[in-house]
């Protein structure tokens, strides 16, 4: 429920989860889905991977009700320790975006091998519709390792320190973008909320888009 409340103070469109499933027995959602449907604005992206589980590897994407879920999939990317990406092509309005949430590996060559296969997908969909990438990259350099790859085709937002979430030190949490959005602010969250919802706090950002008029989104 607390987590439910911050993301009720964030009031996002769209919003990309990590760790959503426990890590053993049947892996079901850290956050049960029945909580989710009859407290919040949100629907889960449903991936199917496992009974009671949200997402993959822990990764799920929330929609605000309204907002049209055209395809979902699960990505598996090289890894040394579990790891996934979820994906899913929405339709806000008018915009078409596909939609990655991702958390990375502990170990900066497997990162930087997991930025490369996960761009090679985006890159996939980008004539069709805009891409946004969001989540824990665990990548402590400011350019260097995986965030090197991700900006050779995507603008990386400094959304400021999210980790740990009761003294920020570390920008482990990113949300990337290609180039037909444009981000009119980011941030992280602040909230007595969120500094005990969880170890990470939550980073934000506001888009227009550049190809369709007076459209601003929030993810």
């Amino acid at each position: 429920m607390r987590v439910l409340r911050v993301l009720e103070e964030i009031d996002a469109d769209i919003v990309a989860l990590q760790e959503a499933d426990l890590r053993f027995g049947r892996r079901a959602g850290a956050i049960p889905q029945f909580l989710i449907e009859r407290h919040s604005d949100y629907s889960p992206v449903p991936f199917d991977v496992q009974t009671d589980s949200l997402g993959w590897h822990g990764n799920t994407i929330l929609v605000r009700d309204g907002i049209l879920v055209e395809h979902h999939d699960i990505v598996h990317i090289p890894y040394l320790e579990p790891r996934g990406v979820v994906l899913s092509h929405v339709t806000v309005g008018t915009l078409k975006l596909a939609i990655f949430g991702m958390h990375l590996d502990l170990s900066g060559l497997w990162r930087t091998r997991q930025a490369r296969a996960i761009m090679e997908l985006a890159k996939d969909v980008e004539d069709d519709r805009s891409t946004l990438l969001m989540g824990d990259l665990n990548e402590w350099r400011s350019t260097g390792g995986c965030l090197r790859e991700f900006s050779r085709h995507l603008t990386v937002l400094d959304c400021g320190r999210s980790f740990h979430s009761r003294r920020p030190i570390g920008k482990l949490d990113r949300i990337m973008h290609s180039s037909c959005l444009a981000a009119i602010d980011c941030g992280v969250h602040r909230s007595d909320l969120a500094f005990r919802a969880s170890d990470h706090l939550p980073v934000w950002a506001s888009f227009k888009v550049d190809r369709l008029e007076s459209a601003e989104r929030q993810s």
